[in-house]
Parts: structure tokens; C-alpha cells; sequence
């Protein structure tokens, strides 16, 4: 096969680089086809402030005027000042089932990440830790939750084929209210509100200034709580912002709440109702098309994602996390959602598994991977 790699420089192939998704998921049930105007905002490099510290390059892969492959190459100047390397990313990739297609849209992305200074390379990181990361290698047989990864099966093949390697799996577990919100945990749970004086209270989304004061919050537990984990890159207050303003539009307050002891903020968690459910049916991946989905389905999404759960230093081993668990738990019962998604956990954050498993008695129900290679 004859194959052209060349880079996005233009709008118009902007917008191929995005639409050319659905050819790799055809008659594919579980596909969740992207919000366009979503992945616009994400690669706009003067709107999304990722860009302010970070560089991409798109390529497209074309054979006989057709997209075969696509693939993004990007330096996370943050990333390497945090963890004092010269890692590069790959993302956004798709791919017929062809090695040799997909094997030079590494190629590609790889000497473009040497030009740039680079001398290992990483991914899939769409287009960061911070977004959405990993390869699914185990549970096809279901959609993705919002804002987790899908790809078809052939994709870990055609990475490994280019010469890359694990460099670190990534779990999602199912929980079912039915086997965590037993009386022993209500007890369990109450007994350590009062001895901890923990408060648990929503995010105010009506009032702009205590909102804001609420993202500021979040943002400094978010880069303290995370800080210690692999990979992980402090958001700018500009980041966080923009995440933010765009969560704030699909969230339910009422599942995104912050945890106190004895009056000192002390976590916070965000679970994010399962939008997939609804925008699976909107097929060509317009904003109108979305907005009729979720208005007419949203009452009857049954899960929710938790997305975010962190605990301050200072205030861990002392079941907090549990806590924010359980009370996830039950404020989603209340509107009707009986099923969770925890993820993505580390597969070696063992305080996590522990808790998930032996606590919430979740499965591991779905796996990703993040591939790297030296260069």
C-alpha cells in the first residue's frame, strides 16, 4: 500500500483529522462518536491553554485519497520539568488493521519528537495525563463511560508492532450500589463522621463567587493530592479553569462535593453522570444532535463515573476516601443511577485497589494501557 503521512496545517484538515474517527468504527456498537465542536476546542491551540506550555503536531495518513491513519505527536514542557526528562506523546491514534500503516505514522511522529528534543516517547495521551489516556486491552464488550478511551481491538497489536512496550496499566472498576450500601458500611460510615467531625457539602454552582472559591479549592488539593502519583503534572490555574467551565456544564452538583475535618477541607470528589449512554445515539457527533439526545435520555442514564477522588496528605488513613465513596453511592441512588465506574486507578496504587475491592467490593471490569519506547 502506498502511503502519504503529512501534517495538519490547515483548518479544513483539522476537521478531517477529527471526522476521520468514525471510518475506524464502522458498524462498531459500542462506539461513542466525539462531540466535533468538543475535539475542536481541545486541539485549538490559542483556546485550550494546555498549548500556553505544550506543542502538537498533527499527521494524517492517506492512501489513494482515503484516511487510513492519524496520529498527534506532542511535548508536554510541564511534564518534563515535573518529572525532569525528554518524554514526548503520542495521541489520537487510529489506524486500519495495517502495521505498515500505522508503523509510519510512528516513524512519523518519532522524528518529529527527536527534532524537538525527545528521546522517549509515550501514549496514548489524548493529548495528556490530565485528558483522556490509555489503549482499552480488555473489556470490549461494553461502551466507554464519559470520558475514558475506546479503540478497536487491533490497535495494542499494530503499538507493539512499532517496537513499543507496557509502561503501565491503567484500571477501571464496576461498582453496584447493592454491594457497598450495606447497613455494616452505614454503621462503619457513621461511626467515623463523628469521630473525625467530617462534613461532606456540595459544589455551589449557582453562586458564582463561592464557585469560584470551590474551583480554587479543588485545584490546589488536585495538584497536592496528586502530586506523588506516576506521571502526574500540575494543572495551571488556567488549565484547571477550562476543565472546569466545561465539566460545570454536564455535572450534577449534588455529585460533586468536597469533604471537611473539623472544619479544614480535607478531599474533594467528582462523579459525572454517564453522558455515553445518550451521545452513543448521536451518530454524526453534532452539538444539536447531543443536546436532543440528552434531553430526551438523560433521566435514564444508570451510572456514573467517578472521575476525580482525592484526599490531602494529613487527612488519609483515616477512611475518608470510603466516605466519599459511600456518599457518592447514595446521592446517585437518589436520581435513580445504581451503578458506578471508578476509574482510571494505577495498577499498582495499592491503597486504591485495596479500597475498591475489599471496601466497595468493585471488579476490575476494563483495562488500558500506556506504551513508551526509547528513541
Amino acid at each position: 500500500m502506498q502511503v502519504n503521512i503529512r501534517p495538519v496545517l490547515l483548518k479544513s484538515d483539522l476537521l478531517k483529522f477529527i471526522r476521520c474517527q468514525w471510518n475506524f468504527y464502522t458498524n462498531d456498537p459500542n462506539f461513542v462518536p466525539p462531540l466535533i465542536s468538543d475535539r475542536l476546542k481541545l486541539l485549538d491551540k490559542k483556546k485550550n491553554p494546555f498549548y500556553a506550555h505544550s506543542k502538537m503536531q498533527l499527521f494524517l495518513a492517506e492512501s489513494e485519497s482515503k484516511i487510513v491513519g492519524r496520529i498527534a505527536a506532542i511535548v508536554n514542557d510541564n511534564h518534563n520539568k515535573t518529572h525532569n526528562d525528554k518524554t514526548g506523546f503520542f495521541g489520537f491514534f487510529e489506524s486500519i488493521d495495517d502495521s505498515s500503516v500505522a508503523s509510519q505514522l510512528f516513524i512519523t511522529a518519532e522524528e518529529w519528537l527527536k527534532a524537538n528534543g525527545c528521546d522517549k516517547v509515550m501514549g496514548p495521551m489524548n493529548p495528556s495525563i490530565n485528558d483522556e489516556i490509555g489503549l482499552l486491552i480488555e473489556g470490549f464488550d461494553s461502551p466507554p463511560v464519559i470520558l475514558m478511551t475506546y479503540n478497536p481491538q487491533y490497535y495494542g497489536k499494530l503499538i507493539e508492532n512499532a517496537g513499543y512496550a507496557k509502561a503501565k496499566d491503567l484500571f477501571a472498576y464496576h461498582l453496584k450500589n447493592e454491594t457497598y450500601l450495606s447497613e455494616k458500611a452505614d454503621r462503619m460510615q457513621t461511626l467515623i463522621r463523628e469521630r473525625y467531625q467530617i462534613k461532606i457539602r456540595s459544589i455551589d454552582f449557582k453562586n458564582k463567587k463561592q464557585f469560584k472559591e470551590d474551583v480554587a479549592t479543588l485545584r490546589d488539593i488536585y495538584n497536592v493530592a496528586w502530586q506523588q502519583n506516576w506521571g502526574a503534572v500540575k494543572m495551571t490555574d488556567e488549565e484547571f479553569d477550562f476543565l472546569a467551565a466545561d465539566l460545570k456544564q454536564i455535572a450534577d452538583p449534588n455529585l460533586c462535593i468536597i469533604a471537611e475535618v473539623k472544619g479544614k477541607v480535607a478531599g474533594f470528589g467528582l462523579a459525572l453522570p454517564d453522558i455515553n449512554e445518550c451521545l452513543i445515539h448521536n451518530k454524526k457527533g453534532g452539538l444539536l444532535g447531543a443536546l436532543w439526545q440528552l434531553m430526551t435520555k438523560q433521566k435514564k442514564i444508570s451510572l456514573a463515573r467517578i472521575i476525580v477522588l482525592g484526599v490531602l496528605p494529613e487527612f488519609r488513613n483515616i477512611g475518608l476516601d470510603a466516605i466519599l465513596y459511600y456518599e457518592f453511592g447514595t446521592r446517585a441512588a437518589k436520581r435513580g443511577i445504581l451503578r458506578g465506574e471508578a476509574s482510571w486507578i494505577l495498577e499498582d496504587n495499592l491503597m486504591m485497589n485495596r479500597a475498591l475491592t475489599a471496601t466497595m467490593h468493585g471488579e476490575v471490569y476494563k483495562k488500558y494501557r500506556l506504551y513508551d519506547k526509547t528513541l
